[in-house]
């Protein structure tokens, strides 16, 4: 043909990859992520769809006549949980580092807005948000994701730009104080079981850092001294001093300020070594637990599923924590590391609280057990949380 170019010849058809084919590529993130800490907290969510549905089955008064209605919301916040998950892992923590003022202003906003006539109060807490529909927010939950990411911005920008070998006392005052602004408010509220939370999260974000111990015992000073100005001013409420005292003396008034706690011992110890079975706990379906489904799930596997499941349960957990402590270790700058070591320590002293209190080790401070109690928010930043674990596995394995 006239005019054709004799060393031209036709583009070779390249079939196009689909989203699946490119997921599974060698280089995939979703091929560098833990896989067995993805499961444990999938194995360890599903369980709690379990509790959750036999918490609640039976109890018409809040399930609305439908015995699958807190079954179904949980597992809609556990999807939208594991799709908070995968958008950070795509989005990456180090490109999230830059939203992290804006993360932070939010979250202040959102606890404010508790404070506001928006606030709801839910068991003597006015820390809700009801958005309708049956819908609820407790932005303090995400209060402790936006403390794990400003204190880490700030301790590990001079040491990771090589300016420093570890955090100097600046940035360490600045941290404290950006810290200090929505813990001052959610303790206001008054949520004490948050507050301990972040006040633990907060130690272990400046351990991992690589501050000086004095650091931690002048926190630790100041701590006892806000800790009885506290009480003094009488910010807290009554009855969460009644549950100190309760927890201080088991048995103090058992049909009232200790009832939970007494009431949630007989149900852990009816259930002896193997439980009475999934569905059949006396307790449970008699409803001698008060807030069964969220703060005090527990009582209902050790009740249902006894020992056995019981350490299930916490044997999940801890691989869980095993794993993100591997992430943490591994981690390639100073602002993963942070980053991870916070996730650990808010997993392990949320754990552990939720799980004491059940047994009365701990004093009751109304916060629900990670990936197992039933509750939007709880579960959207435990699983966010999980996200952020998961970018700095990956970044490790890029680096490595």
């Amino acid at each position: 043909m006239a005019g054709l170019n004799p060393s031209w010849s036709a583009p070779r058809y390249r079939p196009q990859r689909d989203g699946m084919a490119r997921l599974l590529e060698r280089d995939s993130p979703l091929r560098r992520m833990d896989w067995v800490l993805v499961l444990a907290a999938l194995a360890l969510s599903g369980i709690g769809s379990l509790l959750v549905w036999s918490a609640t089955r039976s109890r018409v008064e809040i399930n609305h006549g439908d015995p699958q209605y807190f079954l179904v919301r949980h597992l809609v916040n556990l999807a939208i949980g594991i799709g908070l998950t995968a958008g950070i892992v795509l989005l990456g923590h180090h490109r999230l580092r830059t939203a992290v003022p804006f993360l932070y202003g939010l979250s202040i906003l959102g606890v404010l807005a508790v404070l506001s006539p928006l606030g709801s109060t839910v068991n003597g807490a006015h820390s809700w948000i009801v958005l309708g529909g049956g819908f609820s927010m407790q932005p303090s939950e995400f209060c402790k994701i936006s403390i794990i990411l400003i204190v880490a911005t700030i301790l590990s920008a001079r040491v990771d730009a090589g300016e420093m070998q570890r955090p100097n006392s600046r940035s360490i005052l600045q941290a404290l104080g950006l810290a200090a602004v929505p813990m001052g408010i959610v303790l206001m509220m008054p949520d004490l079981g948050s507050t301990m939370v972040m006040v633990v999260i907060i130690l272990g974000l400046l351990l991992a850092s690589g501050a000086s111990m004095r650091w931690l015992a002048g926190l630790a000073v100041v701590g006892t001294i806000g800790a009885t100005a506290v009480v003094q001013l009488h910010i807290l409420k009554q009855y969460q001093i009644a549950r100190f005292a309760a927890f201080a003396d088991p048995t103090l008034d058992p049909a009232g300020v200790g009832y939970n706690t007494a009431q949630a011992r007989i149900a852990i110890g009816s259930g002896g070594l193997l439980g009475k079975g999934l569905f059949h706990g006396t307790q449970t379906t008699g409803q001698f637990v008060p807030e069964q489904q969220t703060d005090f799930v527990f009582t209902v596997a050790g009740e249902e599923l006894g020992f056995v499941g019981c350490m299930v349960i916490i044997g999940l957990l801890g691989i869980i924590l095993w794993r993100a402590c591997r992430i943490a270790r591994e981690a390639t700058d100073l602002y993963s590391t942070i980053l991870a070591a916070g996730v650990v320590t808010w997993f392990a002293f949320q754990g552990f609280e939720n799980i004491g209190m059940t047994l009365g080790i701990m004093p009751v401070a109304g916060i629900p057990l990670p990936f197992v109690s039933y509750g939007g928010s709880s579960m959207f930043a435990i699983w966010i949380g999980i996200g952020l674990l998961q970018s700095v596995k990956i970044q490790r394995s890029i680096a490595g």
